[in-house]
């Protein structure tokens, strides 16, 4: 069997050929703005090689599925299996030495580099006997292994670049080649593509990746301005698995294609302004029909022997379907199970710093757990029973609360835990809590926070705030008329 294929021609039509042993060696680099025929190359490599070698594509855009139909290739997709799962399809690969098509397409950025890492890593950790030769291929390279941190999260590029690194650095003793593919070398890891030693350059236009290109190919800086000036599908080649000098290499042809093609002219529509304006606008307020999802109602099961016997007596075999059952409307909560959910949370320390939504999902998530309806519970309503809730407020509807409450509807839902607190504190004839208190109840740790709070509630007419010369603090409110005890700030 013959381990090198042709890649593509020069020129002057001399076929250029990719070893593919050497290729397992010593890996492939390959870099090409989006259009210069990056996965037109990928492709031929993999049509070409596919008889030759095991092959595992890692693909973020679905592009290589079709390998599958005229290669034999098995479609995997990313976003059907948790992390375990595809670490174990990851190994049964190394174990059987089947080719793949790791689709990406489905999942987001962060999840696609995790899923990559997992299953890059799963083939890195195969034991001994099932380091089988394997090329593996990953289009959009600087998707898995950035140079710098961009919008992913910290976590997702740690794991995946590690998993990148392994595979340039110490797969090529487990038997795998990496075969990366990048639009812009200035995007990519420096580690990672340094490892490779055969590098294929196709058009780019920045300055800093045509230098780079130019270095990685053993050209002078001045002659990098050829690889701005390389047609589509054109690529310098160097490397021990391809040429000892730069060669100019066009592709050859494909027999499959990808997902998505290069978008091509289509005649405009030739309808005139006014009917474009209609179509537009024709029924634009009307809302869409929404398809029903109730569960259809199933016939009840009915036994061969009752059939007959009904046709035996002369009536009719045809079972009724059951009548559907309008749905029962929901019953108002039971007032005091939500006041004691709301005080147990009061309570749990938990709960102090965490955000008006989150607790709102806890608060959710509690009645559930008490068999209580969700459907008609109010976020707003929640946000100032969970605010008299802190300030130890058990019930805001007792008598003796009704004052204060509807002093309270003046106060921004943010601001009224701290207001209550206060309230509550001079209404029982007891000190204002200090600041450490009044920043735990108002979901905070600045002392200013609390200072510019007490500001806000001065200058708003609710609170009178006076601290006599020996320090002490004291907060009346005049519309209640009453005041809390004067203790040293």
């Amino acid at each position: 069997m013959s381990a090198s294929i042709v890649i593509g021609s020069t020129p002057q039509g001399q076929p250029v050929e990719i070893d593919i042993k050497e290729l397992l060696a010593t890996r492939l680099l390959v870099q090409g703005n989006s259009g210069s025929g990056k996965s037109h190359l990928l492709r031929r490599l993999l049509e070409e090689s596919a008889g030759i070698v095991q092959q595992v594509v890692i693909d973020p855009e679905g592009d290589f599925v079709s390998l599958a139909e005229a290669f034999g290739h098995v479609v995997i997709d990313g976003s059907a299996y948790g992390e375990a799962e595809i670490a174990r399809l990851a190994a049964r690969i190394r174990q059987h030495r089947a080719s793949v098509v790791l689709a990406l397409d489905e999942l987001e950025i962060d999840q696609q580099m995790k899923c990559a890492a997992q299953f890059l890593s799963a083939l890195f950790d195969a034991p001994r006997e099932q380091w089988y030769p394997a090329l593996v291929v990953v289009d959009e390279a600087q998707l898995f292994a950035p140079a710098a941190a961009g919008e992913v999260s910290e976590e997702a590029r740690r794991v995946s670049l590690a998993a990148m690194t392994n595979l340039m650095c110490r797969g090529r003793k487990r038997g795998l080649a990496g075969v990366i593919a990048t639009q812009r070398l200035a995007k990519l890891a420096k580690n990672v593509a340094a490892e490779a030693s055969n590098f294929l350059m196709g058009r780019t236009f920045l300055d800093i990746d045509m230098i780079r290109a130019a270095d990685l190919l053993g050209m002078e800086r001045r002659q990098a301005e050829a690889i701005r000036d390389l047609a589509r599908g054109q690529f310098l080649g160097l490397g021990p698995a391809i040429a000892r000098r730069p060669v100019s290499v066009q592709i050859g042809d494909v027999r499959t294609g990808a997902k998505s093609v290069t978008p091509g002219l289509v005649p405009l529509p030739t309808a005139s302004t006014e009917e474009l304006r209609e179509l537009l606008h024709d029924n634009l307020h009307v809302e869409p029909e929404r398809p029903d999802f109730s569960r259809p109602v199933r016939a009840p099961r009915v036994e061969p022997e009752d059939i007959g016997a009904r046709i035996a007596a002369g009536t009719d075999a045809a079972v009724p379907l059951p009548s559907r059952r309008e749905p029962e409307a929901d019953t108002p909560p039971d007032r005091e199970e939500l006041l004691a959910i709301l005080n147990a949370m009061a309570a749990d320390p938990e709960c102090a710093f965490q955000s008006s939504t989150a607790l709102f999902q806890d608060f959710t998530i509690r009645c559930r757990m008490k068999g209580i309806s969700v459907r008609t519970l109010d976020a707003t309503a929640f946000r100032r029973g969970y605010a008299a809730a802190v300030a130890g407020i058990a019930d805001p509807d007792a008598p003796e609360w009704e004052d204060l409450v509807n002093l309270a509807k003046h106060v921004p839902d943010d601001a009224l835990a701290p207001f209550y607190a206060i309230a509550v504190a001079a209404m029982e004839g007891r000190p204002c809590p200090d600041d450490g208190e009044l920043a735990r109840i108002y979901g905070t740790s600045s002392p200013r926070r609390v200072q510019r709070l007490l500001d806000y509630l001065e200058k708003d007419g609710l609170i009178v705030v006076r601290t006599d010369f020996s320090g002490k603090r004291t907060v009346s409110l005049p519309d209640l008329g009453v005041i809390t005890i004067a203790v040293e700030a």
